[in-house]
């Protein structure tokens, strides 16, 4: 395998940073700006850390209009619509993204999931492994025998035996396990009463979401606790199921940039330091700035 690309999951960290900083600092029209300072240290982070030579941040533009919307109106309509500060700050740290050389990806009808899962897929075609930053667990779907996970917050790397022994199922099973067990953070149903255990024994003992639903009956005689209630709850809730699992796949077929030269990480330029003074940045990041751009 050649070249390694870091694939960052940036609304992850950016809201991380909203939720986590203090705002205490300020841009120079007065906005809050903490969660672009606590984005650009993160940023910083990765770079010290791993000196990646390709790089992309993907963005969610899609929190409405993502094709999961058109499949299931009620996606992700459990949450609360962002904060109008959180969104002027979302575009301040795709900004600083663009500045410290990474490639930005955004689509109104794609997640960030998406985006990162079609451009590893493209970048694979090209010899690459990936390095997907994200501590979220739906991106094990993704992680091929040469690629990773990485949670630079815990300092923890996992591969695909990783996914195996975090979840209980391999990583082609990922999207089906999240079917079963639903998602409450994006309103994704599931199967009533299926919970991590019980979807990771079922997968393990058919393999796939659509041959457990096809033989349903048949989980009844496992030797698993409340084995009769859940070939039930499968008969019953099939069509859930099947919804579920169109939300959950990771799409692959999402706009990116097609070329490897695309992700490369561009060098930093003198247009950085009109956005360092328009944030408002302090002496230590702008050192750590100045240090990224002399490496």
């Amino acid at each position: 395998m050649g070249d390694t690309v870091h694939l960052v999951d940036g609304s992850l960290y950016v809201c991380r940073a909203w939720f986590a900083q203090v705002p205490d600092a300020h841009d120079a029209d007065g906005h809050p700006a903490h969660a672009v300072h606590g984005f650009a240290r993160f940023l910083l982070d990765l770079f010290e850390r791993a000196r990646p030579t390709h790089l992309a941040v993907a963005f969610d533009e899609s929190l409405n209009s993502s094709f999961r919307n058109a499949l299931y109106p009620a996606y992700k309509a459990n949450r609360p619509a962002a904060p109008d500060d959180l969104m002027r700050q979302f575009a301040g740290c795709k900004a600083v993204a663009r500045a410290f050389g990474a490639t930005v990806l955004t689509d109104d009808q794609y997640e960030a999931d998406d985006l990162i899962g079609s451009a590893l897929a493209r970048l694979r075609e090209a010899g690459f492994r990936g390095v997907i930053v994200s501590a979220d667990k739906d991106f094990g779907q993704l992680i091929g025998h040469a690629d990773e996970q990485w949670d630079p917050a815990r300092n923890q790397r996992w591969d695909s035996a990783g996914v195996k022994s975090r979840l209980g199922v391999h990583p082609h099973q990922v999207a089906d396990y999240l079917a079963l067990t639903g998602d409450a953070v994006d309103n994704i149903p599931g199967v009533p009463g299926i919970g991590a255990k019980t979807a990771a024994i079922l997968l393990h003992h058919f393999g796939t979401l659509d041959a457990l639903l096809a033989r349903a009956e048949e989980v009844a005689f496992l030797r698993t606790r409340g084995a009769a209630a859940a070939s039930m709850r499968l008969r019953e809730h099939a069509e859930i199921a099947r919804l579920s699992r169109a939300l959950t796949g990771i799409a692959l077929d999402a706009p990116v940039p097609a070329h490897a030269d695309e992700y490369r990480r561009k060098p930093l330029d003198d247009a950085i330091d009109e956005l360092l003074e328009r944030m408002r940045f302090g002496p230590l990041t702008r050192a750590r700035v100045r240090a990224l751009r002399e490496a």
